[in-house]
């Protein structure tokens, strides 16, 4: 796993064997960031990666020179590496550990993208009661943009504030307004 482009352009990512999780692929993360940078000016957004895992989304929008990032995941060791990456490469990433179900985590500022991947493993009931638990949390985000990663075989063809999807492999990523 590598970062794409930016300052850390080409920098791989040594994951600790004590982070489980499947990280977004290059490919996938490549068409993601192609896709984003028509429509943004990295430097002046805020950002916000839920169930950030080995954090290489936060760290491929730092190393973009996003404004500021929240990297948040319940997982200790994820949390722990992506402080520890961060400080080693001086990236303006706040690594939070919180559960987003449960916590009662509130935000100052207002996010232009929201970036969502949960376990592939949830429900398709879970990603639906995600999208109204940030919808409540994040009301001072309203107009914002939310991309959530999940597998292709969830759809969320009724809910009306669906912008598009775009699928890579097994993987799609279905954006919304906030």
């Amino acid at each position: 796993m590598r970062i794409i482009s930016g300052i850390l352009k080409g920098k791989h990512l040594k994951i600790p064997k004590s982070i489980k999780v499947r990280p977004t692929t290059d490919q996938s993360k490549e068409a993601l960031f192609n896709i984003l940078n028509n429509r943004f000016d990295f430097n002046k957004i805020n950002i916000l990666d839920l169930f950030s895992g080995t954090g290489a989304i936060s760290f491929e929008f730092s190393s973009r020179g996003a404004k500021t990032i929240y990297s948040i995941d319940k997982n200790y060791n994820s949390i722990k590496f992506i402080k520890s990456f961060s400080i080693e490469n001086n990236l303006n990433i706040k690594a939070i550990i919180a559960d987003i179900f449960k916590s009662k985590l509130q935000f100052d500022i207002q996010f232009d993208i929201i970036f969502a991947d949960p376990p592939y493993s949830y429900k398709e009931e879970y990603y639906h009661k995600l999208i109204s638990i940030l919808r409540i949390k994040l009301d001072n985000s309203k107009g914002s943009l939310l991309i959530l990663e999940h597998p292709e075989t969830i759809t969320f063809t009724k809910d009306k504030n669906v912008i598009e999807n775009r699928k890579y492999g097994g993987c799609s990523f279905t954006f919304f307004n906030l």
